[in-house]
């Protein structure tokens, strides 16, 4: 799977380190349906650390498409409302 970080750039991740984001994905889709702003961007912030950690940094060059985009840590509650719709920010992996 491919995610992009907003901003920074794509990493490939792994299957354990995809599910690991989709579980931090609803809790930050968790945190938005409950007005928690601090909530919601400590999990984006999270997400992207975890990425970071745990990815292979792909060239700017690289083209390929996202499965996912993480926006930035900032990200205000009407922003993120725009963003998060059907799966969230992370595609579910298949069964």
């Amino acid at each position: 799977m491919i995610v992009r970080i907003m901003g920074e750039g794509q990493w490939r991740v792994d299957d354990a380190v995809a599910a690991e984001l989709n579980e931090l994905d609803d809790k930050g889709a968790a945190a938005l349906e409950a007005g928690d702003e601090d909530a919601l961007r400590a999990q984006l912030r999270q997400m992207a650390e975890v990425i970071r950690a745990r990815g292979t940094r792909l060239p700017d060059s690289d083209l390929s498409t996202s499965d996912g985009i993480v926006p930035p840590g900032d990200l205000s509650l009407e922003e993120a409302r725009e963003l998060f719709s059907g799966e969230g920010l992370i595609p579910d992996l298949p069964s």
